[in-house]
């Protein structure tokens, strides 16, 4: 998988033990949401304790999810690495974060991604059933709903998350930004083919980008934009339909 993480997942550990255990001893009433931490042996552990305790509705599925999240992970080192460098970038792309706990403990959008490279994982491995009931607990439990067939990079930062869908067959790269209310899908059409989100995309609150098309590298999509057709690197669309701002290789116009 690719990405650009800043430190290893053990260095990042590390950080994030010490930064639980300061937490903790400046607040002890932070003790029941990051003890946890401080019980686990390694990153791993502690994101298959998030993914369980995060979309297990009952005890049982929690032991369930958090079992399957463990396994993959031995099977798959780099599904740990990619949490690392998903991590890292809500860090570095988020003005508003200091640290690598806050968003570890309270981002539903880390966690629900997080959760989709489990059920990726298992999807890839012929599971489809428990891969799907991740889904299907994931948009429960935190209202993202994210396809275990599609692909999705490293340092990618669901922000907020509320309301985001990622279909089926969907491809989107590394570095991307999206926000609340999302939807990333095929045309009912063309069953067959769905959206390829480049490299840095942004993807503002509320847009819907819909069938076999291509978002370039670093373009953005605006707020509540429908978009339906390609979108040239480094461009923004806007509107709906969705239409080109910032663009030199097309002007500004409607996509079509």
């Amino acid at each position: 998988m690719a990405g650009s993480a800043t430190v290893t997942a053990g260095d990042l550990w590390l950080a994030i033990r010490r930064e639980a255990a300061a937490a903790i001893a400046a607040d002890p009433f932070l003790e029941a949401s990051a003890a946890f931490i401080l019980d686990q042996g390694d990153l791993g552990g502690a994101l298959a304790f998030l993914i369980g305790r995060h979309i297990g509705r009952a005890e049982e599925d929690r032991a369930q999810f958090m079992r399957a999240a463990r396994e993959a992970y031995a099977a798959e080192p780099a599904l740990v690495d990619a949490a690392a460098t998903d991590l890292t970038a809500i860090v570095r792309r988020d003005p508003a974060i200091t640290g690598f706990l806050p968003p570890l403990l309270n981002f539903k959008g880390f966690v629900a991604l997080e959760a989709w490279r489990v059920s990726n994982w298992l999807w890839r491995e012929d599971r489809p059933d428990l891969a799907l009931m991740m889904q299907s607990a994931t948009a429960d439990q935190l209202q993202i709903s994210i396809h275990p067939s599609a692909r999705i990079g490293t340092a990618v930062f669901l922000d907020h998350g509320t309301g985001i869908i990622i279909g089926a067959l969907a491809s989107v790269g590394d570095e991307v930004t999206i926000l609340q209310n999302v939807t990333i899908a095929r045309h009912q059409d063309d069953p067959r083919r769905a959206p390829t989100i480049g490299h840095g995309v942004l993807l503002s609150a509320g847009a819907t980008v819909i069938g076999h098309l291509s978002i370039g590298d670093f373009a953005r999509i605006g707020a509540g934009a429908l978009v339906t057709t390609d979108v040239p690197a480094g461009c923004t669309a806007v509107g709906v339909p969705a239409r080109l701002t910032n663009c030199a290789e097309a002007g500004a116009s409607t996509l079509s």
